[in-house]
């Protein structure tokens, strides 16, 4: 048999999804088991979304739609960035895709070519960099500082081939956030050097402290032009389940990706484009109390992971996750999440996905009852096997 692609050969499983996956089987086995593992919410999508998606069916709003997506959904998403970005873009600049891992998916194969590099901060979500590599680009690592990402560390990561740089704030994994005057350093930056940034802000609404997110592209017009947005409604609206995702740039890397999205997928799912609408035009109050309940569950896991042996942690500004540092145990973070998934029954995600092997990712988008019952079995279990 003649051998199959080799770049599909060369991609890495997710590792969070290949957790999430192993915790859900040992559920259905009958196992009490605790999972830290997946970044969804635990609160059901609002019912006013929902409504507008039975709404949308009952009108037989069910047919393919424009590839880029309807336009009451870019007239939202715009009307969207307009409020609460402080940005203007047209229906032209904005591509919705399948969710934002697609919409991300587009921007590496609409604007990278083979050689190119992107520069991507360490740790990482674990998908930049295969897509980065199935775009035949190279990813470029840049370490950080404190798991802060530093104008100056970027700096000396370019080189002539850089294209690009990916920026998530709040980040995932570490739940940081990029502060207001490293921003904008890296925005003259690029700007100066005519590098784009992709700015991944689908965690802006989880941010815990007075400030607000602040997005690249809002700080002048050099650098919005070399910025593409790429935000989806999973988290905010608790949508995981919807793939909703867009992307606002200028309008010719908007039509690239929407020529390259028509032979890819088509249209994103016509009765989920609706529900997105409501998503955005509707009340936000379901954004805020989710807001409050990861803000309290923050705190406590935090607390809780400080209390235990040979582990630190620091306080994440943002999204729904901590990455604490489990070095000292002397297990490599593969080891370590084998082990207590195995002798504990808890689910985490090892930092070595996430290009960090010191650390380990645990979601606090579950209940503060599991988020207890998950720390007190992890605190067992490292005051028993702390030590390799």
């Amino acid at each position: 048999m003649k051998p199959f692609s080799q770049r599909v050969r060369q991609i890495t499983p997710s590792a969070t999804l290949a957790i999430d996956a192993q915790y859900k089987q040992m559920l259905k086995e009958g196992k009490d088991v605790v999972g830290f593992g997946a970044g969804e919410p635990d609160f059901d999508t609002p019912d006013n979304i929902k409504q507008a998606a039975f709404a949308a069916i009952k009108k037989g709003q069910t047919k393919y739609t424009a590839v880029s997506g309807i336009n009451e959904l870019k007239d939202a998403i715009a009307t969207k960035l307009k409020r609460e970005n402080h940005l203007d873009y047209s229906r032209e600049d904005i591509v919705v895709s399948c969710g934002g891992k697609h919409a991300l998916m587009n921007v590496c194969y609409a604007l990278l070519n083979p050689g190119d590099e992107v520069i991507l901060p360490v740790p990482y979500w674990v998908t930049y960099e295969e897509q980065i590599h199935l775009a035949e680009a190279k990813a470029v690592l840049c370490p950080t500082e404190k798991l802060q990402i530093k104008a100056r560390l970027i700096e000396e990561a370019i080189t002539p081939k850089t294209k690009a740089i990916m920026l998530n704030s709040p980040c995932n994994p570490t739940g940081s956030v990029i502060e207001h005057a490293e921003l904008k350093k890296i925005a003259k930056l690029a700007a100066d050097k005519e590098i784009f940034v992709i700015s991944d802000d689908v965690y802006e609404h989880f941010i815990y402290s007075d400030e607000e997110h602040v997005s690249i592209a809002s700080l002048g017009e050099d650098i919005r032009r070399y910025t593409i947005i790429v935000n989806s409604l999973s988290k905010t609206y608790s949508m995981t389940g919807w793939r909703v995702g867009y992307t606002a740039s200028t309008k010719e890397l908007a039509s690239l990706m929407g020529n390259l999205q028509s032979h890819q997928t088509s249209n994103p799912t016509s009765i989920a484009q609706w529900a997105a609408v409501e998503a955005l035009n509707g009340p936000q109050d379901s954004v805020q109390l989710m807001k409050k309940a990861f803000g309290e569950r923050r705190k406590f896991i935090v607390k809780r992971l400080n209390e235990m042996p040979n582990v630190s942690c620091l306080m994440p500004a943002g999204a729904f996750y901590v990455f604490p540092d489990i070095s000292q145990t002397g297990m490599t973070s593969m080891r370590f999440c084998e082990r207590l998934l195995k002798e504990a029954n808890v689910a985490v995600v090892p930092g070595a996905a996430f290009g960090d092997d010191k650390h380990i990712r645990l979601s606090y988008a579950c209940s503060l009852e599991n988020i207890a019952k998950g720390m007190d079995r992890m605190e067992t279990f490292l005051k028993q096997h702390g030590q390799p």
